[in-house]
């Protein structure tokens, strides 16, 4: 899991750069030709799986004018004669959607996104154009209502971080730090606390505690063993959620890390599920990274009916851990 951090570096990109979907020298007869034997092709439902680093990119959504994950993915199907001008302005018209929504500087390891494609197009055409921060890495057939958020059961996100975060307030902070039994144990007792289904109103923007969308089950939160990279130790922290709100893991994380310090206790995060508005601290995005989007229910529908292939992606297993090294 070391690897995560070492992600490639930020890549200069112009989001404004896309190629013309017909040569400046055609005719306007030839230009309404070329565009209309885009749409012709034939096109089908599918799920790619993607990968990339998050870091200098705001996010993965789709913002006019800004550096997102989605504008580099849709410009370099526009460039690859994959979608026509009209689904590069209106997503919609290709049915696009994502699993999961990352934020500033989140990465992702197996990220899923939903459209329509024609027949024969390939991961090789759309990385041709993409940065070597972000890469296609398969595209498998679906059914034609699957939606990539909706027909999605749980994420799972991982979140890595230095052992020295939880340096008890009495010892200086140094990267020689080495996290106790005792300390880890703390760790896994706190995290703990989160399963089940509660009230994160404290743990997002812009929610108020009576919200019925502020309720998220989160099915298991668990820490792994800890491990050295170069001189400093680290651990990672996984949780799976059927859904997440806007740095809701990064608050979690935050305030674990100042019970686990002593700074507050676990009553603090009973609190913050009732109504009463607490400030609760916010990780760095830089850890975060979507590991994994589940589809259990798509899979033992029609995962078997020899039409549709299942999307669980392990077969691509080798290429996320080389894209993260």
């Amino acid at each position: 899991m070391s690897e995560i951090t070492a992600l490639d570096p930020v890549v200069n990109v112009d989001i404004d750069k896309k190629r013309p979907l017909v040569e400046e020298s055609q005719t306007g007869e030839e230009a309404k030709r070329a565009r209309v034997e885009i749409e012709r092709v034939k096109k089908r439902k599918v799920a790619m799986l993607l990968c990339y680093s998050g870091q200098g990119y705001l996010g993965m959504q789709r913002n006019p004018g800004m550096q997102t994950i989605e504008e580099e993915l849709i410009n370099s199907m526009l460039k690859a004669d994959l979608i026509s001008e009209e689904a590069f302005t209106t997503p919609q018209q290709m049915q696009f959607q994502r699993a999961a929504r990352t934020d500033k500087g989140v990465s992702a390891a197996r990220q899923v996104v939903s459209l329509k494609l024609p027949e024969k197009a390939k991961v090789e055409e759309i990385n041709e154009h993409l940065p070597e921060q972000i890469r296609a890495l398969g595209i498998k057939r679906t059914t034609k209502g699957f939606n990539s958020k909706s027909s999605c059961d749980a994420r799972t996100y991982s979140y890595m971080l230095p052992t020295f975060s939880f340096t008890p307030p009495e010892q200086e902070i140094s990267e020689a730090f080495r996290v106790t039994p005792e300390i880890l144990e703390e760790v896994r007792t706190t995290l703990k606390i989160f399963e089940g289904t509660h009230n994160f109103h404290n743990f997002t923007s812009r929610k108020k505690p009576l919200d019925p969308s502020a309720n998220r089950y989160i099915m298991s939160f668990c820490c792994e063993e800890p491990f050295l990279c170069g001189d400093i130790e680290f651990v990672v922290l996984k949780v799976k959620g059927q859904s997440f709100m806007l740095h809701q893991i990064r608050k979690m994380v935050g305030v674990v890390i100042a019970v686990v310090r002593g700074l507050t206790t676990k009553e603090t995060i009973i609190r913050a599920w009732n109504t009463d508005r607490l400030d609760i601290p916010v990780a760095p995005g830089l850890g975060l990274v979507l590991e994994e989007v589940h589809y259990d229910r798509y899979n033992q529908k029609f995962g078997k009916d020899g039409i549709h292939e299942v999307l669980s992606w392990q077969e691509f297993d080798k290429d996320v851990k080389d894209f993260k090294e």
